[in-house]
């Protein structure tokens, strides 16, 4: 919720509530709970630091990153220097930090990236990014189970002599995670928690045992740290930062839980750079032991013959086959974390939604017993339950063929959820400046606006690498309609959202009014409530 009010939110607040905005403006850590009751309430006071810290950091899957990501990056785009370009991102994404924290401090909504861009550039724009938020945070959680499945099935064939469909263990996943989605987040967050430390763990011994045993022709070489690496034949720089991006997808997750966080406007700010410093780092780091452990001139050979194997091949050598065994499991396990934290965040978004009018009503109501957004929770279930079923039905390659569940849905949904949060990220910025300039701010916060200025327009240049390299980003070849018709779901969910937020503006104002306001139109209506039996 906003700290004072701006001109265009007042005029807002005004028209939603038909009374002026309160003296409080329910403001404050008091005014966090929703009016309307417990059954539209998430639970507040349920996350501190370290539970929010796991949360979000648990989206971006580090093992999946280390094993799935990299090697792509090193075999497939050619770039060794990988820890340099995890550096650079990390440095953008904490500019963007710079601003996208200080809105978090005046704006608390589960809704975050569209309530922050609604109340920056108006209720319109908030729809139209309420509907790619939704679209793509589906779009990478459900792309998740693809992977989860083809994994779980060679586990089961390779210790039990089971041979499974993938989509099996897919579904199954789906209902465990929905499950889980109905539990406390307080809960949610301690699963999520015990899973990423011992992954993170886990991938931090081989960082040292590589350190301990580099290559032998080349030794603790710095190679990948020259930014000689970044350019040159064969190198896809553009297409390996779109990539590198989703490594990092996870700390601007941070608002959605604001109202449920103990003293949100200090520890969601803390946490979102704590989640950006420590994603550069552990990803800079590892991504130079996996060069030192091939060898800085044979890496892009390696990850280029072997891909997400590269890792477990490197880990054998050093650890042997019982640390491998418990790496391919934890492998499993990360993944899990990473798809709980993307359905816990789904479910927040369209309890957000049907709060303020954009969903049905029945989605802005939790679960009474554990505070959970339990319609939310049930659509991302349902929904993925759907996608999973409709790739198992197109599969007609043999068990254990990776095309269906890992080549198409988890490659196709990935990068298609990740250009829609690389533009989320782009928009928001904007919307900042927009908004502490609207509310005669821009002058005390102009280093926080210029952050945020090139932060968006860096997010927009790779927007654009993302777009132009979507065939390579989705191994689709260049005339496939693959590489413009993926992409154009998240163009078209946009102008559908921009659409819909017109229309509701004309036919529904009061719906629209409300748009990026959250509780705050709760307390304004029971303002106007009490305005009214006095004046009665």
């Amino acid at each position: 919720m906003a700290t004072g009010s701006s001109p265009t939110s007042a005029k807002r607040a005004t028209g939603a509530a038909g009374s002026r905005r309160p003296e409080n403006g329910g403001d404050g850590e008091a005014g966090i709970s929703t009016y309307k009751g417990e059954e539209s309430a998430l639970r507040a006071g349920r996350l501190g630091t370290l539970g929010l810290l796991l949360s979000v950091l648990a989206a971006s899957a580090p093992l999946m990153v280390v094993a799935g990501v990299m090697p792509t990056i090193f075999g497939v785009m050619g770039v060794v220097g990988q820890p340099l370009l995890f550096l650079i991102l990390g440095a953008v994404l904490l500019l963007f930090s710079v601003g996208y924290a200080e809105m978090s401090r005046h704006v608390h909504n589960a809704g975050a990236f569209y309530a922050y861009i609604a109340r920056g550039l108006g209720a319109t724009a908030g729809a139209g990014a309420s509907l790619v938020a939704l679209v793509a945070y589906s779009a990478m959680q459900v792309g998740i189970f693809g992977i989860l499945g083809f994994e779980l099935s060679g586990i089961f064939a390779t210790y039990l002599g089971l041979h499974i469909a993938w989509w099996i263990p897919a579904l199954v996943s789906v209902l465990l995670v929905g499950v889980l989605g109905w539990l406390k987040i307080d809960l949610n967050a301690k699963v999520l928690g015990v899973l990423l430390l011992i992954e993170c763990l886990l991938v931090v011994i081989f960082d040292v045992s590589a350190v301990a045993e580099p290559a032998a022709a080349t030794g603790l070489s710095l190679a990948a740290f020259d930014p000689g690496t970044l350019a040159g034949p064969g190198v896809a720089l553009g297409t390996a930062l779109c990539f590198s991006v989703a490594a990092f997808v996870g700390f601007e997750q941070a608002p959605v839980y604001a109202e449920e966080t103990k003293r949100p406007h200090v520890v969601v700010s803390r946490v979102m750079f704590l989640g950006v410093a420590y994603s550069a780092v552990f990803l800079a780091l590892s991504s130079w032991a996996i060069s030192i452990a091939a060898g800085p001139d044979k890496v892009a050979r390696l990850a280029a013959d072997e891909g997400p194997g590269m890792l477990f091949t490197l880990v054998q050598a050093r650890l042997g086959d019982t640390f491998t065994d418990v790496l391919h499991i934890l492998f499993v396990s990360g993944m899990l974390a990473a798809l709980l934290s993307f359905h816990n965040v789904v479910a927040r978004y369209s309890f957000a939604m049907g709060r303020e009018g954009l969903l049905p009503a029945a989605f802005g109501r939790t679960n009474k017993s554990t505070g959970a957004p339990a319609t939310g929770s049930i659509l991302q279930t349902v929904v993925s339950v759907l996608v999973v079923l409709a790739f198992a039905v197109t599969d007609d390659k043999p068990i254990g063929d990776p095309t269906a569940p890992v080549l198409h849905l988890f490659t196709w949904m990935g990068n298609i959820g990740a250009l829609g949060v690389i533009l989320l990220m782009a928009v928001a910025s904007f919307a900042v400046i927009a908004f502490f300039v609207r509310r005669g701010a821009g002058a005390a916060q102009k280093w926080r606006l210029l952050c945020s200025g090139v932060a968006g327009t860096a997010l927009l240049g790779i927007a654009v690498y993302t777009v132009k390299d979507f065939a390579l980003l989705v191994g689709a070849e260049s005339g496939s309609a693959l590489r413009w018709l993926l992409p154009a779901l998240i163009g078209a969910t946009a102008v559908g959202g921009l659409v819909y937020g017109a229309v509701l503006k004309a036919k529904k104002p009061e719906v629209h009014a409300r748009i990026g306001l959250g509780n705050e139109a709760f307390q304004l209506d029971k303002a106007a409530a009490a305005s009214h039996a006095e004046r009665h």
